[in-house]
């Protein structure tokens, strides 16, 4: 079965850098859209980054210059860098494979930055 198992999450202060990971097993990885989402406390879930089969991004006006999002299809993995970390970036980041209306989720990593 689909399998996305995120990494790289942690404690850092603002300001700081992370690099998460999200490694699939059980799917085509190179067909899928794959994306990052976070949900902190209290808040939805939203998108943080999405990158499409030929390698194009998006992403949203609060992390937009800060985050990049990349993939690597020889290893079936995706990757989130985040420099500049803010406190309000501190939530659970959950990776996520998109084909048509197929969604499958990781089980979220938690990125706290400290003030």
């Amino acid at each position: 079965q689909v399998q996305l198992v995120e990494s790289g999450g942690g404690l850092v202060q603002a300001g700081g850098s992370l690099r998460l990971s999200c490694a699939a097993s059980g799917m085509p990885f190179s067909i899928y859209a794959m994306g990052w989402y976070r949900q902190a406390p209290g808040k939805q879930r939203e998108l943080v980054a999405r990158i499409s089969t030929t390698g194009n991004s998006n992403y949203p006006d609060s992390v937009k210059g800060r985050f990049t999002i990349s993939r690597d299809n020889a290893k079936n993995t995706v990757y989130l860098q985040m420099n500049s970390l803010k406190p309000e970036d501190t939530a659970v980041y959950y990776c996520t494979a998109i084909l048509g209306p197929m969604n499958y989720w990781g089980q979220g990593t938690q990125v706290t930055v400290s003030s």
